[in-house]
């Protein structure tokens, strides 16, 4: 593991204090989004919203990659793990997030068709796709961040969900009026 800057060391350290501890387990995801609180979906809902009303187009990363994690999905995954950690023969490290790839950018299209198909927006924005060094950011991230989830997968006997799948259930939840 070869962190990236303090936000990266920080949380190396944390996982290396928590494995100090008998028995813990540390689970790892990506792009977390969910229906409450801030997150990138719900950001990208509310430019679509403002960008297509001003007829302004709405610029997104492209060149970073990972795969979206709706909350619903990796709650499913912890509540596996806790019962995993029982067994000392378990992964020590698990590594959780939905199925498939996606860039920023990818994220943000979905964002809009599917919200737009939810009722949530009246119409996506235009996305167009930039490169990291026009979103500068204070703390740097990884190209390529997609994690290997088949031996998690294996050990806590959960299958994955496709991205786009848990992000529908995501925006339906949040029509719904829960989010």
């Amino acid at each position: 593991m070869e962190p990236l800057g303090v936000y990266g060391a920080s949380k190396a350290a944390g996982e290396w204090a928590a494995l100090a501890l008998p028995g813990a387990r540390v689970l790892r995801t990506s792009w977390l989004h969910g229906p409450v609180a801030r997150n990138f979906c719900r950001t990208m809902l509310r430019l679509h919203g403002a960008r297509s009303a001003a007829g302004e187009p709405l610029p997104v990363v492209a060149d970073q990659v990972s795969c979206p994690t709706a909350t619903h999905t990796l709650a499913r995954a912890c509540w596996r793990a806790i019962g995993v950690g029982a067994d000392p023969d378990g992964p020590r490290i698990l590594h959780w997030s939905d199925d498939g790839v996606a860039s920023w950018y990818d994220f943000a299209l979905a964002i809009g068709e599917l919200g737009s198909a939810a009722g949530l927006i009246v119409a996506a924005a235009e996305v167009y796709p930039i490169p990291t060094s026009r979103y500068p950011t204070a703390a740097r991230r990884p190209s390529f961040s997609l994690l290997d989830c088949a031996t998690s997968r294996q050990a806590l006997g959960l299958r994955g969900v496709h991205w786009r799948n848990a992000l529908a259930a995501v925006l339906s939840e949040i029509a719904g009026g829960s989010g």
